[in-house]
């Protein structure tokens, strides 16, 4: 069943991913159209029953999106550096979520497509089988996951999973890789942010230290650094260098 769902939200993705790439066809020089007739049409199911359970695993997406992709550490780290540089709501959330969501297309563009050439075209096109069609479109999501965890994480969940030792990471359940992976993408997220906070933790001790010397006692010190922080960070072109870093890490 886990299955089904995970096969479900790739379509949802990979559909979008697809309209807003706008591949064109090199036979009619027009956009390619998915045929969502064939979505709906896998063997043993009638139409109605399908749009249903697709229309309903919509829900799944975002968990899908937080548990597998590149999402997770993206919007930590993006979270980390407002709150280092102590702005409070500056950039709003919105518009927080919306870069780590288009960063998180860009990264994983290259899996998208993937999944489109090997499993969702041939599906549409009734070459291969819905089985067969999930355990393809898995795939990529599992090669990346395990280019991304570490070893540790992964022993640990092997280990409390007590599911029989093989030493084939092809043979790992996907309900293991992904606990994973998430434990993995949090602790790197939070060790970026910590080399984050650090240049802007020194520029609030100076600022204390100077009100401290003045007897400037009842001036807040976070009023007065945070003008210097923001200045800092704009000179040194912070926001390259963020997302510079960022993307290094999942090449």
């Amino acid at each position: 069943m886990l299955k089904k769902w995970l096969f479900a939200s790739f379509i949802l993705m990979v559909m979008g991913v697809q309209l807003w790439a706008q591949q064109v066809s090199p036979n009619t020089g027009l956009p390619l159209q998915l045929d969502f007739g064939s979505l709906v049409k896998p063997a043993g199911f009638s139409t109605s029953i399908n749009l249903l359970v697709i229309m309903s695993l919509i829900t799944l997406v975002p968990f899908f999106l937080l548990s597998t992709t590149a999402f997770l550490r993206i919007i930590i780290v993006l979270s980390m550096l407002r709150q280092a540089l102590g702005t409070q709501q500056t950039p709003p959330n919105s518009i927080l979520i919306s870069l780590a969501l288009f960063m998180t297309i860009f990264v994983m563009t290259p899996t998208f497509n993937t999944v489109i050439e090997t499993s969702l075209k041939p599906y549409q096109d009734g070459k291969i089988t819905q089985k067969v069609a999930m355990e393809t479109a898995i795939k990529p999501f599992r090669d990346f996951m395990i280019k991304h965890v570490k070893e540790k994480d992964l022993v640990m969940f092997l280990e409390f999973s007590r599911i029989k030792y093989t030493s084939n990471i092809n043979d790992v359940p996907i309900y293991v890789i992904i606990p994973s992976f998430i434990i993995s993408e949090l602790k790197v997220a939070f060790q970026i942010g910590f080399l984050l906070f650090i240049p802007f933790i020194v520029i609030d001790l100076i600022i204390s230290n100077i009100l401290l010397s003045l007897g400037m006692f009842m001036l807040s010190p976070a009023m007065i650094s945070l003008p210097f922080k923001i200045l800092l960070f704009v000179l040194t072109d912070g926001w390259n260098l963020v997302i510079r870093g960022i993307l290094l890490g999942f090449r």
